[in-house]
């Protein structure tokens, strides 16, 4: 068994569980007090970051394991649950890249993290550009429509 230990916890004003509308969140990741302050220095060097974190409110009898239609909607094409980011997969875990605002002590200040006040943060990353695609980005159209109200 894998065991993984929250590294912080993030706070913002987002208490229900939503899938849109997250433009204009500012989410504070305070970092867990066995970390020394030091493990985050000259992360505000970067402008984004990777944020690893647990949908902790996803109910466990809730997990996708095969393919669904992404957000239950059936006009949407039936996908395995690791051809879209729902919350709903079998780890719990997401990902989002976000804007580092500013750096206070352990706090960092982001922007564009799509989780809800109290979500357990697993890990943190600097987003390099040479870690992203070299190539064109390419998704299926109904991306695009699910999307639509997402940021």
């Amino acid at each position: 068994m894998m065991m993984v230990k929250p590294i912080g916890i993030a706070k913002n004003d987002r208490a229900v569980i939503e899938d849109d509308h997250w433009a204009g969140i500012e989410t504070r990741i305070i970092l867990d007090d066995a970390f020394p302050p030091d493990a985050l220095d000259g992360i505000e060097e970067f402008s984004h970051l990777e944020v690893l974190f647990h949908f902790h409110k996803v109910d466990e009898e809730k997990i996708i394991a095969g393919a669904r239609h992404p957000r239950n909607d059936e006009k949407l094409p039936k996908v395995g649950i690791f051809a879209q980011r729902g919350k709903n997969r079998p780890n719990r875990i997401g990902l989002t890249t976000v804007k580092l605002l500013k750096r206070e002590g352990r706090i960092l200040v982001v922007a564009g993290m799509d989780c809800i006040d109290g979500t357990p943060v697993i890990d943190i990353k600097p987003v390099m550009k040479e870690f992203l695609p070299k190539e064109q980005v390419q998704q299926p159209a109904w991306v695009d429509e699910i999307m639509r109200n997402y940021w």
